[in-house]
């Protein structure tokens, strides 16, 4: 699949997203972890502070596929570097944006101000065959710490690569074990989750403003009956 140029992407337009708020519907994985405060640091503009303790802050990556959005269906993957102090409060700082859009990349980087990049997402599902249950761990699989499966599960492993012009390069590799499909019989939907998560960007070249603003994300988690 041909991709443009970051220079051809930025004569696009990214008029489809029109006014904020901006909803996009998909299944997303939100994956937090410690990263090292002098690694975190490369990736934040000096004048912030960045939020540590024992020398490690915050960071982690988003891996979404939206289904629907202003920029229609694309994957992306946002690494956050860490956690960054403007007072009076302090949010996430992107260090990386992958998109397989150039819609969605010309916006990310105009109008919210991210290091957004095209790449290209490469998807592989591997179906793990059912593991026979034991009587003896029967409660603790019920409660999901036994050693054998409830039901059959897929190992997906997503490719990530970074296009640069005419240039290809790996960016990542996600394995991911997930849940057999969400429209099987035997599953069910959990609660409702709402959460705000406050964010930092800007300071590019594409946008210099320090944009402040929350992403706003509602979700339903997949559950197993038993």
């Amino acid at each position: 699949m041909p991709y443009l140029k970051p220079m051809e992407a930025e004569e696009k337009s990214s008029s489809g997203y029109g006014k904020p708020p901006w909803i996009f519907k998909g299944r997303a994985l939100y994956q937090l972890h410690l990263v090292k405060a002098e690694t975190a640091r490369a990736f934040i503009p000096k004048e912030f502070r960045l939020v540590e303790a024992f020398g490690y802050t915050l960071g982690g990556f988003f891996l979404a596929s939206y289904e629907d959005s202003p920029a229609g269906v694309f994957d992306e993957l946002v690494v956050i570097a860490g956690i960054v102090w403007n007072p009076p409060t302090s949010c996430a700082w992107a260090a990386r944006v992958l998109v397989n859009s150039d819609e969605a990349c010309v916006h990310g980087r105009k109008a919210v101000g991210l290091p957004s990049q095209v790449a290209r997402f490469s998807k592989r599902i591997t179906a793990i065959p059912r593991q026979q249950k034991s009587k003896t761990n029967g409660f603790l699989n019920m409660i999901g710490i036994g050693n054998t499966f409830n039901s059959p599960k897929d190992c997906m492993d997503v490719q990530v690569t970074e296009i640069e012009g005419h240039t290809a390069a790996d960016a990542c590799s996600v394995n991911l074990n997930t849940a057999v499909p969400l429209l099987k019989p035997e599953k069910w939907m959990g609660p409702a989750i709402k959460m705000s998560l406050p964010s930092f960007s800007g300071h590019t070249v594409y946008n210099p403003n320090l944009l402040k603003y929350s992403c706003q994300i509602e979700c339903r988690t997949p559950t197993e009956k038993i």
